[in-house]
């Protein structure tokens, strides 16, 4: 986020506001999720994204030290598969589970250990561009179980995981 931008200035505390949006070039994915934990506590976290950066994966690596996040879950699209792999090793340190899928869908759903639920869906990539960017951030249990379900089946059905090609490949490595 801009040093000169007040996250607090473009949202509303979640408890006050069960739907809100945004446009902005003052906010970045990263800020989100961030902002979401600090109100829900430590929570798993789905990510649908067409690509993401080094940067954004540093934000998230600090995140997960922080002890913020259970477990993350991503998707990428195989169309951003060379920038994918020259990230591979950072992303095995930070992301428990990477898939690959035809996927252009920007989607952050974060479930509590309390059980609360909030589901954002963006027009940013997983990446730092200082454009303008949108979402829509929601409370709703309803949004979050048909967005989760959705997310589920896009990793279950239609995607190819990431550490299991890399497992894969480096036993044949070892083997020849």
């Amino acid at each position: 986020m801009k040093r000169t931008a007040d996250i607090d200035q473009i949202l509303r505390p979640l408890k006050d506001t069960p739907f809100q949006a945004y446009l902005s070039n003052a906010v970045q994915v990263a800020d989100i999720l961030e902002w979401i934990l600090s109100q829900v506590g430590t929570a798993e976290v789905w990510q649908t994204s067409f690509s993401i950066s080094e940067e954004f994966l540093r934000r998230l690596f600090f995140i997960c030290r922080a002890n913020k996040v259970s477990r993350i879950n991503l998707v990428l699209d195989h169309k951003a598969t060379n920038k994918t792999l020259k990230l591979w090793a950072f992303i095995t340190q930070v992301i428990e589970r990477t898939y690959l899928a035809d996927n252009h869908s920007k989607i952050l759903l974060v479930r509590s250990e309390a059980g609360e639920t909030v589901s954002v869906i963006t027009s940013q990539n997983l990446t730092r561009g200082n454009r303008h960017e949108s979402a829509f951030i929601s409370t709703s249990p309803e949004i979050f179980a048909n967005l989760y379900d959705q997310v589920n089946d896009l990793i279950t059905n239609h995607s190819v995981p990431l550490h299991d090609l890399f497992a894969q490949r480096l036993s044949g490595i070892a083997s020849e």
